[in-house]
């Protein structure tokens, strides 16, 4: 659950968001070691006046800070090209499930073998303010999953932060991400598009369960 002042990113859900976190505590690792370099370097340049002549004047420090940035950015653009490679890459998906915006809620629609579709809308109690649904997507955890995401009306936006996932859903178009949820619970986001005057009431809820519970879950509410 967020909560307020809480300074640290939210706890991962997913092997996708995992790596997210530790690719910016990577490079949050480079920006803090930059930036204590340069404040070290202006504070020594402004007590010796900017008379130094070693710093100001030396071939070899302007080739050293010529080099070093560029291998920085390498650093951090190759973990930075895996993640988006592994988040793009589909993996035979065992369950594929199809997300739909409308103004102001999600219909979703499962029909790999069995037809399963509802819609999705915020509920009026304020136990989980502007959070809470009254029916829940629901997802084995371990398997793999693919998600189909597109929208009716205007572009909205399918957003479950803890997932490490957020995919636009435009209208005439179909957008694809995979997800694997690691453990059971639920996760929960909202439309991140400004989609319209209701765009705050458009919550995501995401159930993830065991393999079995998912079978009876589809077995009661299948078509």
């Amino acid at each position: 659950m967020p909560s307020w002042m809480k300074m640290n990113m939210i706890n991962s859900a997913s092997p996708t968001m995992e790596q997210l976190i530790f690719f910016h505590d990577h490079t949050m690792i480079i920006i803090m070691s930059i930036t204590t370099t340069v404040m070290l370097m202006m504070y020594f340049t402004i007590k010796n006046k900017m008379s130094n002549r070693k710093l100001l004047e030396n071939q070899m420090i302007e080739t050293i800070w010529t080099i070093i940035p560029a291998i920085l950015l390498i650093i951090i653009a190759l973990p930075s090209l895996k993640i988006l490679y592994l988040m793009e890459e589909i993996i035979n998906p065992s369950i594929t499930v199809k997300a739909i915006g409308h103004q102001w809620y999600w219909n979703y629609e499962y029909s790999d073998k069995k037809k399963i579709e509802f819609e999705s809308y915020m509920k009026k109690k304020k136990i989980l303010r502007l959070m809470d649904v009254d029916n829940r997507m629901m997802l084995p955890q371990l398997t793999q999953s693919r998600i189909i995401v597109t929208s009716s009306d205007v572009i909205h936006s399918w957003t479950i932060p803890s997932m490490g996932v957020k995919m636009d859903a435009i209208p005439g178009r179909l957008n694809q991400i995979t997800m694997m949820t690691k453990k059971p619970g639920i996760f929960m986001g909202q439309c991140s598009e400004i989609c319209g005057t209701n765009h705050s009431f458009m919550p995501i809820m995401l159930e993830s369960t065991n393999m079995k519970t998912f079978i009876k879950w589809s077995s009661k509410n299948k078509m």
